[in-house]
């Protein structure tokens, strides 16, 4: 469901407050304990499965809460859950305690005042997380407030074979050239898979000469023209997709084994670590590494956000600062693990824990900071939708 047509069915607001006090840590703890947490987060990895199952032992053994995975395959399900249940009346003890989630999910919770909070900038390892130097604080425009909570860092980068293809791009026209003259070696997830849609949103970002038009909401008289050139681009690269563009990958982790089978030498990732990690856990071959274009490449921050009707939002918000601890940040950071980027500020820490970080090998095809460059701005939320929109309509049936 689009974010403003969710936010439209709710008949009226229902403003949630932070209660539990998350400044109260000793109360938090206090009631926390016993507790279930049901965190509804995709599931469609298994590393990220096994961190989530890790997680849960720890908050079980430190703090004696449950934790539940409840795996989803679009973020979209648990947002339309809470939307039910709000409808229904059921303001107290929803089936959904806390949820993974960004985007235009978030917006649309936020706006409908669906979100337990203000609660993140009160918990304790807040103090350890670089809300300056980092995309924190918005959530692809929209200010995030304390209503969710960061646990991992992304940006785009692309994943190529060097045994094939040997040299990286610096631009989405670089990478249209490549794949004319290379045809059936590229592809991207079909949206509206997530890593579908960020494809496209990072042509668009290098594509236009000026992209901070993005970072304002879509309208009826600025839309047509801004995504013009995004629809010449695509259709110009389509052709020379794998399958000629007649069928795309279902998601984005899809996407890996057709490289290491051979149908792929160019991929696309949002996490920095995840070629590495592959290549550690023998899904990848170790002559694959990453690049990132010239200009930059998009990022943003993975959040949890605890629904407004949780009976355990104790419960949450523990699992939300452990997410944010150095211990938890660390291994999701260890490319043997998830190799996802950290939401901590390294001069923040003590001494022993950035050591942890620093005995960190990130694998050979992880870009060091440096590397990484610029970070691209995500658009505002009203883009995508209307751009995943079109491209089924353009593309989704193969031509």
């Amino acid at each position: 469901m689009k974010y403003l047509a969710l936010v439209a069915a709710l008949a009226a607001p229902t403003f949630a407050f932070a209660n539990p006090d998350p400044a109260d840590w000793d109360a938090v703890t206090a009631e926390a304990k016993g507790q279930t947490v049901y965190w509804n987060a995709w599931g469609g990895s298994t590393t990220t499965n096994d961190f989530i199952a890790w997680v849960g032992d720890r908050v079980m053994e430190d703090y004696g809460v449950t934790l539940e995975h409840v795996k989803l395959t679009d973020t979209a399900d648990a947002v339309t859950r809470v939307l039910s249940e709000k409808q229904a009346g059921e303001d107290d003890d929803g089936a959904i305690d806390m949820i993974w989630i960004n985007g235009s999910n978030f917006a649309a919770m936020k706006e409908a005042d669906l979100l337990f909070g203000p609660f993140a900038e009160q918990l304790p390892n807040w103090a350890v997380v670089d809300s300056e130097g980092k995309t924190v604080q918005t959530d692809f425009t929209v200010p995030v407030e304390g209503y969710e909570s960061p646990w991992a860092m992304a940006q785009v980068v692309f994943v190529h074979n060097t045994a094939t293809m040997p040299d990286s791009l610096g631009s989405m026209d670089a990478l249209l050239e490549w794949a004319q003259a290379n045809p059936g070696r590229f592809s991207y997830p079909q949206p509206p898979d997530f890593l579908g849609t960020t494809f496209l949103k990072q042509a668009l970002v290098d594509i236009l000469d000026d992209p901070s038009v993005l970072q304002e909401e879509a309208t009826d008289e600025n839309y047509g023209e801004v995504t013009a050139p995004l629809w010449a681009y695509l259709d110009a690269l389509t052709p020379h997709l794998w399958r000629e563009g007649r069928a795309y990958p279902a998601t984005g982790t899809a996407m890996f084994p057709l490289i290491a089978d051979g149908e792929l030498d160019l991929s696309i990732s949002f996490s920095p670590g995840a070629a590495s990690t592959a290549i550690a856990n023998f899904e990848l071959p170790d002559t694959v590494r990453t690049f990132v274009l010239d200009k930059g490449t998009i990022g943003n921050a993975s959040f949890v956000a605890v629904p407004y009707n949780s009976g355990s939002a104790a419960g949450a918000m523990v699992v939300a600062n452990f997410l944010m601890s150095p211990e938890a940040q660390a291994r999701a950071q260890d490319p043997n693990v998830l190799g996802y980027g950290t939401v901590l500020n390294m001069d923040a820490l003590t001494a022993d824990d950035r050591a942890a970080f620093d005995a960190l090998e990130l694998g050979i095809a992880t870009l060091s900071p440096a590397e990484l460059g610029s970070v691209q701005a995500e658009p505002h939320p009203s883009w995508m939708t209307r751009i995943a929109d079109d491209w089924a309509e353009r593309y989704g049936a193969g031509q």
